[in-house]
């Protein structure tokens, strides 16, 4: 009997990955590219669109290689991307500037004036933060610095937009990923034609928006053979990463609330309408025309352990390193760290935010260290839940996904802070099962989205232990003091 397979392409900030799942939710094979970045001064952060459609290409390639498929065995492919990247090509689809990624920070002075004018008012209309990650701030630094790029632009994208005009020749954006802009208005679903002045640009310069289900057909044909692919694949625009992440692990009820946290993070809700915060704690993205995402992201998951590791120049795996922080106590013996090494979003919004140990004693050894870094991820997140209950209320259960899910002593650290059972998709791959979910519902091969449901393999959920959930609620008390000190000073 024919397999019936589907895939989902996730590309992400640190890499691409292509899972191949059957339609039942189960992962067949996977393939992953490194994606580089570059840092041409302190604050800015860049990749190559191109190089990263290469990865692309290749991750499909060695996926459907590891999979075996065979003709009338795929049915779809799903596309999901990290948000807020931008980059300007010409008319045939040449990169003319490399893009500018969530973490780059060149637009803080713009953010500051913007925020400081009408920041409260373009928020309450947008649902998107005032804040450097936003491609509305770049391309109005891009026009007040009079930037070579954008005075020679046909088109402005992000990455996956570009990935789409070079496999496809069409420029489309899903919902979700123009309301990461910044110049998109939920209500309408449209541009938003003052903040198109503010920029200097035109509505023609950006892709039309079209909902997630959005079939693409046509690949070009060396592209096509390139990935091992038949022309005639359909392929489903699909979302963002943080959307298809709630999708991909069945959290799209209400108080239904998922955690990500790989390079960066993010906690978010999906609701039935736009909903935004009075002082601008959390964004309200577009999913589909009925359905939006509410939540808060950081800057700072897995990189802030990744720098430690280099620091302490520690050659052991990552696994060995987390499990390190199993052998100190919940607190770190007073040890706090504020994890803002790359700037931060959620909650404090301050891309000049800095990270930071307080407490450091003479007894502290380099498994403190660790511990510490993981309860001040932890914590940040905590706190950006709290901000999101405000709106959406209580949670009634919480996911988690991302590569820290891999990590038993987090995921225990995780449900003593929050104080709840915390559950877990044993793939491991949230936001490319969404995604290939997505082309299953645009090819008609599934009735809807909720039917995810039925179709996710779930792990044991991790129960929290009561004696270190009442210490934690101390030791937070005392992090969210130091917050509010240290933050003052940024």
């Amino acid at each position: 009997m024919s397999r019936e397979l589907v895939i989902g392409l996730d590309i992400g900030t640190t890499s691409v990955k292509a899972c191949v799942f059957n339609i039942h939710g189960n992962l067949i094979a996977e393939a992953e590219e490194m994606n580089s970045f570059h840092y041409p001064q302190q604050g800015w952060v860049e990749q190559d669109p191109a190089a990263i459609e290469r990865s692309a290409v290749l991750a499909i390639r060695e996926a459907v290689r590891k999979a075996g498929i065979v003709k009338n065995e795929l049915i779809s492919l799903g596309f999901s991307a990290a948000m807020h990247s931008l980059a300007i090509v010409d008319e045939q689809g040449k990169p003319l500037s490399p893009a500018l990624i969530w973490a780059d920070g060149r637009s803080s002075d713009q953010a500051d004036r913007v925020s400081e004018s009408k920041g409260r008012e373009i928020y309450a209309r947008t649902g998107t933060p005032i804040h450097p990650m936003t491609p509305f701030l770049k391309i109005l630094w891009m026009k007040e610095t009079r930037y070579a790029p954008y005075l020679h632009a046909a088109y402005l994208m992000s990455i996956k937009e570009y990935l789409i005009y070079c496999w496809f020749g069409e420029r489309m954006i899903d919902y979700s990923m123009a309301s990461a802009t910044g110049l998109f208005n939920p209500t309408t679903l449209s541009w938003d034609e003052e903040l198109l002045q503010m920029t200097g640009i035109s509505e023609d310069q950006l892709s039309t928006i079209v909902p997630p289900t959005t079939i693409l057909r046509g690949i070009k044909k060396d592209i096509a053979e390139q990935m091992g692919l038949q022309e005639d694949i359909p392929f489903a625009i699909g979302a963002a990463d943080g959307q298809l992440a709630n999708l991909g692990i069945g959290a799209i009820l209400p108080g239904e609330v998922a955690v990500s946290v790989g390079t960066s993070g993010a906690i978010r809700q999906l609701t039935s309408h736009i909903q935004v915060s009075e002082n601008q704690e959390t964004f309200c993205y577009s999913f589909t025309k009925d359905t939006a995402i509410i939540g808060g992201p950081t800057n700072n998951g897995g990189i802030a352990l990744q720098w430690l590791k280099d620091l302490l120049n520690d050659q052991g795996s990552f696994e060995q390193f987390l499990k390190a922080a199993g052998h100190v106590e919940p607190g770190s013996e007073g040890l706090l760290f504020l994890p803002y090494i790359n700037g931060e979003r959620a909650p404090i919004w301050n891309q000049r935010a800095k990270g930071n140990f307080y407490g450091i004693a003479v007894t502290h050894q380099k498994e403190h260290f660790i511990r510490a870094v993981l309860e001040g991820i932890t914590f940040n997140l905590y706190q950006i839940g709290k901000a999101l209950e405000k709106i959406a209320g209580e949670p009634k259960k919480i996911y988690v996904n991302g590569g820290l899910s891999r990590s038993s002593e987090w995921l225990q650290m995780m449900a003593d802070v929050f104080e709840a059972e915390i559950y877990i998709s044993e793939n491991h791959h949230s936001a490319a099962w969404g995604a290939a979910w997505t082309a299953l519902v645009a090819t008609g091969r599934v009735d809807s989205f909720e039917e995810i449901k039925r179709n996710i393999p779930m792990g044991t959920p991790v129960i929290p232990n009561p004696e270190n959930s009442k210490r934690y609620k101390r030791i937070y008390d005392s992090y969210e003091k130091l917050v509010k000190k240290i933050v003052e000073l940024f």
